[in-house]
């Protein structure tokens, strides 16, 4: 930031901000990972040996991975088409749209979590709509089960899917799919040649943003599925709270945030080599 601030003073402005996340975001961190890597006898890699040599946090690194996987995969599947109506539509309905997504936002994850409680128990709104159009026979409870917990993440994240499409789709001109068309191209060719290419940026961040914020949600897990599936997150919410084991802790919150930094960089990677070759 020093040789930015030379060129542009203006760039002195973002030093509060910069202050503030080292203080209450990078400096905790590097506290836990200290602790990640601190034995009685010094500086050890004990800690992660003992975690990797155990088959049940392999499960756990399992779960959590493909719990992310199919949020951002059902996320991915409701918000694309979403994304595009809104970039096309006009006027009111865009407005509406536009409101429709972001409002939930305002709502705290605990809020929700706690609705879909109600919504997934075995006299809820989608157990009752199941077996009124004949796919269940009879009412099933969906609390509990890795489809509720599916089903109430997605439903948590689906706008950060969305708006990153979103706000690429809006960019794209609609004449060029337009001279594809006058050239002969059918609908599917012009949208797998022109229009899918177009979007792949905001595909990407949109998909980067769901899986690394599934990858270490807390709130959703522990209210819609329990303590008897544990993610990497309520591992490490476990650790600390109920069994007051740091070290423990320390480690799988240091694995979680190396998952987490790593899509995100990837992604980030790949958005840009993306983006430069549109």
């Amino acid at each position: 930031m020093s040789g930015a601030a030379q060129r542009d003073p203006i760039g002195w402005l973002a030093l509060p901000a910069v202050a503030y996340l080292g203080l209450v975001y990078a400096l905790p961190l590097v506290f836990l990972l200290a602790r990640s890597v601190t034995g009685p006898e010094g500086f050890t890699l004990q800690l992660f040996g003992q975690f990797f040599a155990d088959p049940y946090s392999w499960r756990v690194i399992w779960n959590t991975l493909r719990i992310a996987l199919l949020t951002t995969l059902v996320c991915l599947l409701i918000g694309f088409p979403v994304a595009i109506a809104m970039a096309r539509a006009k006027g009111l309905m865009q407005v509406a749209l536009l409101v429709a997504i972001i409002l939930p936002l305002s709502i705290g994850v605990v809020v929700k979590a706690f609705a879909w409680q109600i919504v997934l128990r075995r006299d809820g709104v989608v157990s009752q709509f199941l077996v009124g159009t004949g796919i269940w026979s009879e009412p099933q409870r969906l609390l509990f089960t890795e489809t509720g917990l599916v089903m109430g993440a997605a439903n948590v994240f689906l706008p950060f899917m969305i708006l990153p499409i979103y706000s690429v789709v809006k960019l794209i001109d609609p004449r060029l799919s337009e001279a594809g068309a006058t050239l002969g191209a059918s609908p599917l060719y012009r949208f797998r040649r022109i229009f899918l290419p177009l979007t792949l940026p905001g595909l990407v961040s949109g998909i980067a943003f769901v899986f690394s914020m599934s990858v270490s949600m807390f709130v959703i897990p522990s209210l819609l599925i329990g303590d008897r599936f544990q993610m990497l997150a309520t591992l490490t919410g476990r650790s600390f709270l109920l069994m007051r084991n740091e070290a423990l802790g320390s480690t799988t919150a240091v694995v979680l945030l190396v998952l987490a930094v790593s899509i995100v960089v990837a992604s980030s990677w790949l958005a840009k080599r993306l983006g430069g070759s549109q």
